[in-house]
């Protein structure tokens, strides 16, 4: 048991992402755009932060296709802020642009949320894994 409690109070001392049953990491089924796409990103452990990229990409009828945004980092920088609560970097694709964005887990639904100026918009994902 002293031995186990060290190693979790090494791991806060480091920074490094401690998983929890509310953690970000996994892969994400989004919610679907404007043109009825999902995609699916995989969140993993970048150094003290997590980041997540696009790895596949499907269209209205679930069709596998090839997304102009397969690949491309879409969330960094995401630190926890309180349990299941992370905030950070987020990429627009549509846009091009960076903003401050939040995300909050609870269970498999994932939040994430972000503003453009006053204009705030949120989209629900779901786990996969």
């Amino acid at each position: 048991m002293k031995k186990l409690f060290g190693v979790v109070v090494a791991a806060a001392m480091l920074g490094a992402p401690v998983a929890h049953a509310d953690s970000v990491a996994g892969t994400w089924l989004t919610g679907p755009d404007k043109k009825g796409q999902v995609a699916h990103i995989v969140v993993k452990p970048c150094g003290s932060a997590f980041c997540g990229q696009v790895d596949k990409t499907f269209d209205k009828t679930g069709k596998l296709i090839k997304g102009p945004n397969d690949g491309k980092r879409v969330l960094w920088d995401m630190k926890a802020a309180k349990v299941g609560n992370y905030e950070g970097k987020l990429l627009l694709p549509l846009y091009g642009k960076t903003i401050r964005g939040k995300l909050s887990v609870k269970g498999k639904r994932l939040t994430v949320k972000g503003c453009m100026g006053p204009i705030c918009q949120s989209q629900k994902w779901t786990k996969l894994k």
